[in-house]
């Protein structure tokens, strides 16, 4: 088993408060900031041990290189298209997702949609 420290992560896009909440409840001290071009999501890596992004930060190799403490990335949702795992990979950092996180949400979506599509044939 692999043990890493993080003291400070950077939320960089609207993510469930509860992730706030468990990061902190750690001790980690957790910072939100939305909507960063790529110049300041740069100037501001730096500072931290962690990022959490959805899909709309894009992560690339000179964020990653930008990173001096960075330890791991977390892409809140499915695939990891939006991050230079090749330029994680070659400086050490994790790079983690969570997969199945909105299944129940768009199993609900589906069977909405399929209801509404079966009143509106009637």
């Amino acid at each position: 088993m692999v043990s890493i420290s993080i003291q400070t992560v950077l939320i960089s896009e609207s993510v469930d408060p509860r992730c706030r909440t468990i990061l902190e409840e750690n001790g980690i001290r957790v910072t939100e900031k939305q909507n960063m071009r790529k110049d300041e999501l740069i100037a501001e890596i730096k500072n931290y041990d962690g990022l959490v992004v959805r899909s709309a930060t894009k992560v690339t190799a000179d964020v990653i290189n930008a990173a001096n403490n960075l330890k791991i990335i977390g892409r809140a949702g499915t695939g990891v298209d939006n991050v230079d795992v090749d330029a994680a990979t070659k400086k050490g950092i994790i790079v983690m997702n969570t997969p199945s996180g909105n299944t129940i949400s768009a199993a609900e979506l589906t069977c909405t949609l399929l209801m509404k599509t079966s009143f509106c044939i009637h």
